[in-house]
């Protein structure tokens, strides 16, 4: 199993940078003599570098693996550690990369050799606290030096957070700088490993054809689930398994909306698939949103019915888990891989019709108004009173005015983006109504014994509240919606 990210900060230094004295930190830190290590670094990737093009880096140094995964801007965010010798990596490693890997073989890809002055740091017990290393850093080809680095990295244990200001302000006026957000293995391999990664959003040309503008909508969307694979696979972030789903569901909306300018059974085929991992995701993110939720309500309850209402929070906190282990195996399938194969190239080309060829702003228009007379239609087909079921299906029409809207917005404009955000509201209110619903629901099923049941019955009072709240408010988002100056633009 991976260790825990540790607390790290690594700044720039240049040649003739010299180690502080670190004594006098506060909190009586006891400072080791410093010890000097000569380490030998080992880059793995496959041959075309999809790591490395993705943001990740994954090496070998000291007996260890470390992994570096970034965030959507791209900046190393997660750092993982495995024990293991430098002949393979380890399978826990393998298995966090391998949506990006899908079936190349990982391999060296770059040797370091660095000169490490190391200082370690422990309490007045002896406990470690951390150390701080002064890295010369010389990058090999076979035998010859081709570029040289100098890091000092402060890397802390859990819990010695308050450390990491002291630190880093001494080593500053002894010289060291902001360092390079790009990892070293990353540098030592050279522009190549800044080549773009095998999904791209492409940016729009001036006078976009209808396809420019599908071919970027499925690229983002395919994205998104390339990029928070392994966040998902590590876990402890909702929003992570959150971001994957919206990609599944743009993709699937996306499909769905621009059907005239695809290949019907080719788009049929990839939304079905798409569906099955959006499933698998839903029931994960679906039981989080409640387990949240749930927490929220349990803390406004009396103190006397604290334990029937942590029971309830831990028998949904077990149905997530199960979802989530579902979910891990399923990710695990080559059903898995081959949807992500497939989803790659239809990133890259999809399979467009005639009708593509066509200027995105006299086609979209078209593929706008389409799901907004559905959203309006259903809307007013709506009684006084609507079911909580009608409600719902007004929620899912607006979702997919709101992706048709922002996936256009690039090429036909302001008025399409804002229009978009508008639809986004909407679903925002139905949103609320329906977690509320799927709370009341779920309690009700929950409720056996009769503490139990008195406390769900409370609980499901106050959901009662919040759907009534959501009803009331969800027409005036519609309003704005609806009104003729927000949706001028689509009868032009």
């Amino acid at each position: 199993m991976p260790a825990s990210p540790e607390r790290q900060l690594t700044l720039s230094a240049a040649p003739a940078f010299h180690l502080p004295d670190l004594s006098g930190l506060p909190g009586g830190v006891v400072v080791s003599p410093e010890r000097e290590v000569r380490l030998e670094t080992t880059c793995f990737d496959t041959p075309d570098l999809r790591l490395a093009r993705w943001g990740l880096s994954l090496l070998h140094r000291d007996h260890q693996w470390t992994l570096a995964i970034p965030d959507r801007s791209g900046v190393p965010a997660t750092e993982l550690r495995f024990e293991g010798g430098a002949e393979r990596p380890p399978d826990e490693a393998v298995a966090l990369v391998r949506a990006y890997a899908r079936g190349a073989a990982l391999e060296p890809v770059a040797r370091m050799s660095s000169w490490s002055r190391r200082v370690a740091l422990a309490d007045a017990s002896g406990r470690r606290l951390g150390e701080v290393v002064d890295d010369e850093i010389s990058v090999l080809d076979g035998g010859r030096v081709v570029a040289r680095y100098r890091e000092v990295e402060i890397d802390l244990e859990r819990g010695s957070d308050a450390l990491l200001r002291p630190l880093r302000d001494r080593l500053r006026r002894a010289g060291a700088g902001k360092a390079d957000p790009m990892p070293v293995c990353l540098r030592a391999l050279g522009p190549a490993a800044r080549a773009e990664p095998d999904v791209v959003v492409p940016k729009l040309p001036p006078e976009p054809i209808a396809g420019d503008v599908v071919r970027a909508a499925l690229a983002a969307g395919v994205e998104l689930v390339l990029r928070y694979d392994p966040l998902v696979r590590i876990g402890g972030d909702p929003e992570h398994v959150h971001q994957a789903r919206v990609g599944t569901r743009r993709l699937r909306s996306h499909l769905r909306t621009f059907r005239s300018l695809l290949d019907r059974e080719w788009a049929a085929g990839l939304r079905d698939e798409l569906g099955w991992l959006a499933g698998e995701l839903g029931a994960v993110r679906d039981g989080e949103v409640l387990h949240d939720r749930l927490l929220v309500r349990i803390a406004a309850l009396p103190a006397v019915d604290e334990a029937p209402a942590a029971a309830l929070a831990e028998s949904l906190a077990a149905t997530v888990a199960t979802a989530r282990a579902r979910l891990l195996e399923a990710m695990s399938t080559q059903r898995y891989f081959d949807l992500l194969e497939r989803l790659v190239a239809a990133a890259a080309e999809p399979r467009l019709t005639e009708a593509a060829a066509s200027p995105a702003s006299t086609v979209l228009l078209g593929v706008v108004r389409a799901p907004w007379r559905d959203l309006r239609r259903a809307v007013r087909a709506l009684g006084e009173h609507p079911a909580d079921e009608e409600l719902h299906r007004v929620r899912i029409l607006a979702k997919r005015v709101r992706y048709a809207a922002e996936a256009a917005a690039p090429a036909l404009g302001g008025d399409a983006a804002r229009f978009g955000k508008l639809a986004a509201a909407v679903q925002t209110e139905l949103g609320e109504h329906q977690d509320s619903i799927t709370m009341q629901a779920w309690l009700r099923g929950a409720a056996n014994g009769r503490r139990r049941a008195f406390v769900a019955g409370e609980l499901t009072a106050m959901e009662a509240v919040q759907a009534q709240a959501a009803r009331d408010r969800w027409p005036a988002a519609w309003q704005r919606l609806d009104q003729r100056k927000a949706r001028a633009w689509l009868t032009r």
